[in-house]
């Protein structure tokens, strides 16, 4: 499929870190060649080494996936979606030509937890596995391909 034929999905969040890179990474998976996807952060902090952690026990290499900055595709890219994944950036992401349709998927911020490794990685991992079953119900509602 040609890359302009491609369905366009931006996911947002304030720090690029973690909900929305696992966003990228699952409907890049699961989503197949219909899809070009993309995600940024409105205050990118670079990707959280825990979130790489969990992606590569699920068999995902995230080691070259980098945080970009909502700027970096603001007029530049028109997306049929825009699908912020935590309240802050849903709260602060301004209008932009070409945004599409907006979508608003909240998740906890794995980034966030305090505690040992052990429940950081458990924390990462029930966000890993949350945002998973969001792609992959949201796949499933819509008839992506067309005959």
């Amino acid at each position: 499929m040609p890359a302009d034929d491609k369905i366009k999905v931006l996911f947002l969040c304030t720090g690029n870190s973690a909900r929305s890179q696992m966003a990228e990474a699952w409907l890049r998976e699961l989503g197949g060649d219909e899809f070009d996807v993309y995600s940024a952060g409105l205050e990118p902090q670079g990707v959280n080494p825990l979130t790489i952690t969990v992606m590569e026990e699920t068999g995902y290499d995230m080691r070259d996936h980098r945080s970009e900055h909502l700027d970096d595709y603001q007029g530049k890219i028109e997306f049929d979606y825009l699908i912020t994944v935590c309240s802050h950036a849903d709260e602060r992401c301004p209008f932009f030509p070409g945004m599409g349709q907006r979508l608003h998927w909240p998740f906890e911020d794995p980034a966030a937890f305090n505690g040992p490794e052990e429940q950081q990685l458990a924390f990462f991992r029930k966000v890993r596995d949350q945002i998973k079953n969001k792609v992959e119900s949201w796949l499933d509602e819509k008839d992506w391909v067309e005959d």
